[in-house]
């Protein structure tokens, strides 16, 4: 499901009011026409029309690219108007079959309902979950904007509460802002207004960390999950069984956050994104990251480091602080404010003197004059970490000319991203314009997602009987982890998006 933003008037016919999720057309002339032609970011489309009233449901059709459906909330959920008649329906609004995107609606046969994230895969262009039902609870895991993007539009149709950590509630301001930023200015549909972000401010219930709450008859329990600084698992325990949400989780120790541990629990849902793949040990991938940084520092180089802002940034620069000190290191972009945040919260933090350390050696940009000077420093880290627009665009067309230069990857590069064009072709879109980049380009693999192993062990010491596997590709990542899951005993569940499964107490 998609959303369309705005519209610009053509010859007067109609006009247009918006409402989160529902555009609506509203006739200011008797022609009696059913279909106008519209102008909407730079393409004409033709547009169905009710006159004298309000069209509830508009279609874009014809010659826009991408068929473009509006919500209209109430209307165009596919979940199921009835609780399941016996045991546990899950059923994903996104995340199910593809990485990123989440949303999980569970419900018993009391008609318990609950709602694990909403987000929006950040690719371009973006991808949407579908509608959500109405749910008066949803428990965010971390504040990534995959998984909670769409909060907004919950809060705003169905006054949704949100549940999180600190962490995760502090920094969902600044991350829908930012996303609202990007869609202005990247001209892509989004299906909450600025407005809706005040509202699911509002909307936020915090709680920490093995404290249960009541949800009517379920207890629910956050765990950390060890991916970023507050991002954390969920437990319930409803009256007939137990069930384990990981969200995004890693098992092993960061510089910022100590890895997850198992609960027990009759029910995993696992994120499955490095099915298949295990991790390189993590002293030798810094070791050769280390190494390859002051290959090109001794060359007279700088090494532009594109991290996202929450989480990587600060392993980023903690890690050059312990084993490069020396280095004139500068740190640009929003992963500044996070770190903030972070400090600000150092219960959650695996060593928060350690980032307090770091942080203050780095030297923050702050000015177009500290960006400049940044330009002769041994490393620059900053965002995006796609090389999708921030500060690190900017970098890229100033070092892009001196081939002493690199850029280093230390994150996973989407498909239609500028970071990976550069890595596969050599070559980037920089404010409109294609162009080579000759520098050394390196990807490294400092990913705070569980492996294939990981995965492994920690269903195992779960004890879970069945397993959900979501957030993996469904053609790659996934079989190989269904059938390892499938040899170790386990009764393994493959979701799609728009289904409901049910699984028996």
């Amino acid at each position: 499901m998609t959303y369309v933003r705005s519209f610009e008037k053509k010859m007067s016919v109609c006009s247009f009011e918006k409402n989160p999720l529902n555009m609506v057309a509203r006739s200011t002339s008797t022609l009696g026409v059913k279909t106008h032609e519209f102008y909407l970011d730079k393409i004409w489309i033709d547009v169905p029309v009710e006159i004298e009233g309000y069209h509830p449901h508009l279609l874009c059709t014809g010659r826009f690219p991408t068929a473009m459906v509006l919500y209209s909330p109430g209307r165009t959920s596919t979940y199921p108007d009835d609780p399941p008649a016996h045991g546990l329906r899950f059923h994903y609004l996104g995340g199910g079959d593809e990485v990123g995107n989440v949303g999980i609606v569970l419900e018993d046969a009391e008609g318990t309902r609950l709602l694990l994230d909403y987000g929006i895969a950040p690719t371009s262009p973006p991808r949407y979950p579908n509608e959500a039902p109405v749910v008066h609870d949803a428990v965010i895991t971390h504040s990534h904007i995959d998984h909670l993007g769409m909060a907004p539009w919950l809060c705003a149709n169905h006054r949704t509460r949100l549940h999180g950590t600190i962490i995760t509630s502090q920094l969902s301001d600044m991350m829908w802002r930012d996303c609202y930023k990007v869609s202005s200015i990247e001209r892509y549909p989004l299906a909450w207004d600025k407005r809706d972000i005040d509202t699911a401010l509002d909307s936020w219930y915090v709680h920490d960390f093995g404290v249960p709450w009541k949800h009517h008859a379920w207890d629910l329990t956050l765990h950390p999950a060890g991916h970023i600084p507050g991002a954390a698992m969920l437990h319930i325990q409803t009256p007939e069984t137990s069930v384990l949400l990981t969200g995004d989780f890693d098992t092993r120790d960061s510089s910022l956050v100590k890895g997850a541990e198992p609960v027990q629990a009759d029910i995993l849902f696992v994120e499955g994104t490095y099915g298949g793949r295990d991790h390189p040990p993590k002293a030798d991938e810094i070791g050769r990251f280390i190494d390859a940084v002051e290959n090109v520092v001794r060359r007279g180089g700088t090494v532009l480091i594109p991290a996202f802002a929450n989480g990587r940034t600060q392993d980023v620069v903690m890690m050059l602080h312990e084993h490069l000190p020396r280095l004139n290191v500068h740190v640009d972009g929003m992963g500044k404010r996070v770190a903030k945040t972070h400090l600000a919260n150092p219960e959650l933090l695996r060593d928060s003197k350690a980032l307090e350390r770091a942080w203050r050696w780095a030297k923050q940009v702050s000015s177009k004059s500290d960006r400049k000077k940044a330009l002769g420093a041994d490393v620059i880290v900053t965002t995006s970490g796609m090389l999708e627009g921030g500060p690190a665009l900017w970098y890229l067309n100033r070092l892009r000319h001196d081939q002493k230069n690199a850029v280093f990857f230390t994150g996973y590069q989407a498909r239609n991203t500028g970071g990976r064009g550069l890595l596969e072709t050599g070559s980037i879109v920089i404010y409109g314009q294609r162009v080579d980049v000759a520098l050394q380009t390196e990807q490294f693999s400092f990913s705070t997602h569980a492996g294939h192993q990981e995965i492994l062990d920690f269903a195992k010491a779960c004890q879970a009987k069945h397993v959900v596997v979501y957030h993996t590709d469904p053609n790659h990542a996934r079989p190989p982890l269904v059938e390892a899951l499938t040899e170790q005993g386990h009764v393994v569940h493959e979701p799609k998006n728009g289904e409901s499964y049910i699984i028996e107490n």
